[in-house]
């Protein structure tokens, strides 16, 4: 196997890279180990559930292919808590969210620029990161996985009734009024959960017709004059996405409102709706349902332009190191190792990830081969609920328009509750 590229494209010496990894990326088998309790042990934090067993394993291997580090994996660890112990997890691979962003933001997190691996993610995939506040003059975060999300759809229900995949608004409209019309419905609901609402309808509509980045960067430079007379705000730019985000519950099942996730995946799995506003995390679950279906996916077209559409992302596992990292010269070598390319493409594979480096392969899982022009074109945008913070209830706030509450009233309280968390910092 060939060492990671570096900056320039070429590839460096073996010989370089060992020296660099500290013999981390030694052949499997081939290194003289020394007893594992010997050896710094490197605290590794992975939790997403999912994975957990195959990050274990890696761990496992790395341990067992080099001398000088022992990882332990690590899944219970309370990070904030940890981080105000100075005692944090040499290295982190993880969700990249609002919360990590707190520990970028104060430097709590090292340089990892210096890495050739760094040199390798895609600029556009790398910008995510810069999305939330960041620390001046740092690659804090190395991107691992990319998860796309859009519009679940079932390609045998579109074929019967002769339906084209929708690219623009009213295409979206009229697809769903033939479906409708033939006894069929449209889009499967899940509203009893309030973050199947904020994930899917709220993002998938905001992100369809607004500048999600612009709009959140001046909503913190307006801060605490955020409300009805300022520039930007929940009720002026979003109300109109939120309207079309009402509009589209007249096509759900009658019983969206008691129905949650799993419900949905049960539903999907047994075709009894065309489309469903859900991520690839749910294909795994739909797959114990029922086999043997033609799953597809498309972005949810919010205007009449083709042009404007994108797909949701989220940077689903980053890796980091703490700048109190205990072990940070262990923890950078299994950073290096897990970047290997044959590490981290069977790994995104495996999940339905999109990569992060340059060179990465697409897709090929069928259910998300849709997206990947998206992706490779850089037309994509986070998640808009991703960008307020928790003790604003907004996920609470999204169901109880879909409920029937009035959409301008809740998103005037939205915009009192940042001035008053804006003012407050």
């Amino acid at each position: 196997m060939l060492p990671p590229l570096t900056s320039a494209g070429t590839h460096v010496s073996r010989r370089t890279f060992l020296a660099a990894a500290g013999g981390a990326l030694a052949a499997f088998g081939l290194a003289g180990c020394a007893p594992a309790g010997t050896r710094p042990t490197i605290t590794f934090h992975q939790s997403k559930p999912e994975a957990v067993p195959y990050f274990r394993d890696l761990a496992a291997k790395f341990t067992g292919s080099q001398d000088q580090f022992r990882v332990l994996h690590d899944m219970a660890t309370n990070l904030s808590a940890s981080f105000v112990r100075s005692s944090p997890p040499d290295l982190g691979c993880l969700n990249y969210n609002l919360e990590m962003a707190r520990f970028m933001e104060r430097g709590a997190l090292s340089d990892l620029s210096d890495l050739p691996e760094a040199a390798s993610i895609r600029n556009d995939v790398l910008d995510l990161t810069n999305w939330y506040p960041s620390y001046p003059g740092r690659t804090s975060v190395i991107p691992y996985s990319v998860m796309a999300a859009s519009v679940i759809y079932n390609r045998r229900i579109f074929q019967e009734h002769g339906l084209a995949v929708p690219t623009t608004w009213d295409e979206l409209i009229d697809v769903c009024e033939r479906l409708k019309s033939a006894g069929v419905t449209p889009i499967y609901g899940t509203f009893r959960d309030p973050w199947t609402v904020a994930q899917g309808l709220f993002d998938y509509t905001v992100g369809g017709m607004v500048d999600v980045r612009g709009f959140y960067a001046r909503m913190h430079g307006i801060g605490e004059d955020v409300g009805p007379d300022s520039e930007v705000s929940f009720q002026k730019t979003l109300l109109e996405p939120v309207q079309r985000m009402v509009q589209l519950t007249k096509y759900v099942n009658p019983d969206a409102a008691s129905r949650g996730y799993g419900d949905g995946n049960t539903a999907m799995a047994q075709g009894q709706a065309a489309m469903y506003f859900q991520g690839p995390w749910a294909f795994g679950e739909i797959e114990k349902a029922a086999t043997g279906l033609d799953l597809g996916t498309f972005p949810l077209p919010m205007t009449a332009d083709p042009a404007d559409l994108k797909v949701r992302v989220n940077i689903d596992l980053s890796l980091w190191v703490p700048e109190v990292a205990n072990g940070k010269e262990g923890a950078r070598a299994f950073l290096q190792y897990l970047l290997q390319p044959e590490i981290q493409n069977p790994y995104n594979a495996k999940f339905l990830g999109f990569g992060t480096a340059k060179d990465a392969p697409p897709v090929t899982d069928p259910r998300i081969v849709e997206m990947q022009k998206y992706y490779d074109e850089g037309r994509f945008y986070m998640g808009a609920s991703q960008f307020i913070p928790n003790t604003i209830p907004a996920a609470n706030y999204l169901q109880s328009i879909i409920g029937g509450a009035d959409p301008e009233a809740t998103l005037r309280r939205m915009d009192a509750d940042w001035a008053r968390l804006a003012f407050r910092a």
